[in-house]
């Protein structure tokens, strides 16, 4: 039995807002905070793999970041991992505080590109004492360039800071889908069957991604931060799933200990809301936080 609490807390002036899944029993629990894909939010993957996980004992925390969903913040549907990191770091701070949470057992858990920003916050953060990443997206600078080429690279961050300095001016953000045809951002038809259908969608999303994210998305280098986490790490991916090629060599240069998990999937967006595929995670992330908090 899991009980769903909507909660809110503060970040750098901003309401936010979640969903916490707290374990039918008496007595404080271990805790993961919880975190999702580009431009999602809490009832789509972070919900539903942190109900997976509150199933199996923890206290899980899944939230709409900044600018999206339910909390506030301007301008709507920016994609910045540096706030999404200190986003990260306020659901610590909550989870630390709350009653039924033992805030020496805190974990952290990113699904798709959230496993690339959860990198950044426990890189960072000495509270959070383990780490699980499902079919993560390990953001890489020098992939990212090889794929759009020096002047590709450039001219979407010149785009991206052009149009922070618009937003600044005049108030007004430029905007482009998250999923569908032409300049996206997410081009992939996977993407689009998840966010672009009825499959995905929620009342709570947005098919929107604020043009000035670029600035910040394109340049950011998940794998810089693997040789700067220490703690227990647990990587869950598919070869069918994004980038494995990624998954492989962030793992490659963790330091502290490690292990990496394949499972079978059709794709990546089957990690989002595949009953059986969730429930195959979330049972070696489970066991993988139970051995890491005690």
């Amino acid at each position: 039995m899991v009980e769903t609490h909507r909660i809110t807390f503060e970040s750098h002036g901003a309401t936010i807002v979640g969903n916490l899944f707290v374990p039918a029993r008496e007595g404080r629990s271990p805790a993961v905070v919880v975190d999702g894909p580009l431009t999602s939010v809490k009832e789509q993957a972070q919900g539903n793999h942190a109900r997976a996980l509150a199933e199996r004992g923890f206290v899980a925390l899944a939230f709409d970041h900044r600018f999206f969903g339910e909390s506030g913040g301007q301008p709507r549907q920016y994609e910045s991992p540096p706030e999404k990191i200190e986003d990260l770091r306020a659901a610590v701070d909550f989870l630390a505080a709350h009653e039924r949470v033992d805030d020496q057992r805190i974990g952290a858990v990113g699904v798709c590109a959230g496993a690339g920003y959860v990198a950044g916050a426990v890189a960072e953060d000495p509270r959070i004492r383990a780490f699980a990443a499902v079919a993560g997206f390990f953001h890489d600078v020098q992939m990212q360039l090889k794929w759009m080429g020096q002047a590709g690279f450039e001219a979407t961050i010149a785009a991206g800071r052009a149009a922070r300095e618009r937003w600044e001016a005049t108030g007004q953000a430029d905007t482009i889908p998250a999923v569908g045809e032409g300049d996206v951002a997410m081009p992939l038809a996977e993407a689009f069957n998840y966010y672009g259908t009825p499959r995905g969608a929620v009342d709570n999303y947005v098919n929107a991604f604020a043009v000035m994210s670029r600035e910040h998305t394109v340049p950011y280098d998940a794998q810089s931060a693997a040789p700067r986490i220490r703690v227990p790490t647990a990587v869950v991916h598919s070869e069918q799933a994004l980038a494995p090629a990624l998954a492989r060599s962030f793992h490659a240069a963790l330091a502290g200990p490690k292990a990496i998990h394949w499972l079978t999937s059709q794709g990546q967006v089957d990690f989002y809301d595949d009953p059986k595929l969730i429930a195959a995670a979330a049972d070696i992330v489970a066991v993988h936080l139970r051995a890491a908090l005690g």
